[in-house]
């Protein structure tokens, strides 16, 4: 069995879906699972009428639009959406009663776009000759905790396996939602149909995950940044895991750690280009002259500076620190410590102001807005002399201040922060220095 995710531009009109129906067809033999994640727009679409049920009557018209036109074009029954979009109208008129939207009726009216797109789906499959049911994921077995917005999948203990044997033709799951223990609606946080798939494939010993996208595989850099940014054709889960917590758009960070468990190879695939190899995920790859894999960047970074002479020959600092960022649930990403400071990034900076105060009575604190992280992706890393050089001396020379940097723990990624408005030109610089006349990334 294989493991299909199809994300929302895979899904984006009727013609998109002829087309995942061309690929299911193609691998029929390998018993695909079907993951699918909202029609594209549609999740931004009930983020607006989230916020717009608390004070208005909501217009539900072009949510009805954009499925209406997949129905008429592909010729599916007319009542195939009616009672979901019912069951969205009466929600929205009780968020608007009770004047307010809980975290859980925002997960629960979130959850429309993929119960929508798995009936799309399936009968779009099901017009185009190939046997399959819409199923949601709560309904085979797919559990979480009640932590609404950013849900934590709970343990399977063989019900998915179960439930998904028995269903009539290709099952095509929901992405993105589940249901806690009381029955509640959740999400697992945006982009989480990648952890979805993940998750169904490490329940039912997938052969392989297969991420269809729009791009061509993971590339060794942002597209919009690097123009000759191109496809990796293999990497390590190590390597994709450092990427895809450190801004890579194509994974979703948390989606590697079932596969990773199982050792269940991922593959990302163009749904437009689907005769491109892709990238495929694997437990190893260790190739022979390869330095770098990818550079990775995310923006909006905020850099802590806290120093103090407590610190010399003071055990514990570290742990009263880092109580103060956990108790308000401050996520801490770079760390670089000296004999007398500390320094850590946060990718938000929510919570922070609270904390700050706190921080202050432990040391002196200087707190830097709106810069950006690099991630410098590679196993080459940790094998050869040389890579931080040739990190530093580009950016030397192109007049970029480095502000802080970190090696990662499993020495496959070093990380610095630059300014916000250094970032592209950073990115640019270190492409060039190490894949510009490579033809191996």
């Amino acid at each position: 069995m294989i493991v299909m995710k199809f994300g929302g531009t895979s899904l984006r009109d009727a013609a998109a879906l002829r087309t995942v129906a061309t690929l299911v067809r193609a691998r029929l033999s390998l018993q695909p699972v079907l993951v699918v994640s909202a029609h594209a727009g549609v999740t931004d679409m009930l983020v607006e009428l989230a916020e717009a049920a608390v004070a208005a009557v909501v217009d539900l018209e072009p949510l009805k639009a954009k499925h209406r036109a997949i129905r008429e074009e592909l010729g599916l029954r007319e009542d195939l959406h009616s009672e979901l979009f019912d069951e969205l109208a009466d929600l929205c008129r009780g968020i608007r009663l009770v004047g307010e939207l809980s975290p859980r009726s925002r997960d629960a009216l979130y959850s429309f776009g993929e119960r929508m797109s798995v009936r799309s789906v399936a009968a779009a499959l099901s017009a185009a000759g190939i046997e399959a049911s819409a199923c949601n994921s709560y309904d085979v077995g797919v559990r979480s905790d009640s932590k609404f917005g950013g849900a934590q999948l709970l343990p399977d203990d063989g019900h998915i396996q179960a439930a998904l044997a028995q269903v009539r033709g290709i099952p095509v799951v929901t992405g993105f939602i589940a249901k806690d223990e009381a029955g509640n609606l959740s999400t697992i946080g945006r982009n989480g149909s990648d952890l979805s798939a993940a998750f169904i494939g490490n329940a039912i010993d997938a052969a392989e995950i297969q991420i269809w996208t729009d791009v061509d595989g993971v590339l060794t850099s942002d597209p919009r940044i690097v123009e000759d940014a191109r496809p990796i054709p293999r990497m390590s889960f190590d390597e994709a895991a450092e990427l895809a917590s450190q801004g890579g758009k194509v994974l979703h960070p948390a989606s590697l750690a079932p596969a990773m468990a199982k050792s269940i190879p991922v593959r990302v695939l163009n749904t437009h280009r689907p005769d491109s190899p892709g990238t495929v995920i694997l437990p190893q790859v260790e190739e022979e002259g390869v330095l770098v894999r990818c550079i990775a960047h995310k923006r909006h970074v905020t850099l802590v500076d806290v120093e103090t002479s407590a610190m010399l020959g003071q055990a514990g600092f570290l742990a009263q620190l880092f109580d103060v960022t956990a108790r308000h649930h401050i996520s801490v990403d770079m760390i670089s410590t000296s004999e007398v400071s500390v320094s850590f990034t946060l990718d938000h900076s929510a919570g922070l102001e609270a904390a700050e105060e706190e921080l202050r009575e432990l040391a002196q604190v200087e707190i830097e807005h709106g810069l950006a992280q690099i991630c410098v992706v590679g196993h080459g890393i940790r094998n050869r002399m040389g890579v931080p050089a040739r990190i530093f001396e580009p950016l030397r020379k192109a007049g970029i201040e480095v502000r802080m940097i970190s090696l990662g723990a499993m020495k496959v990624n070093v990380s610095l922060v630059v300014g916000g408005d250094d970032v592209e030109r950073a990115v640019q610089v270190l492409h060039d220095e190490f894949f510009t006349g490579s033809t191996t990334p």
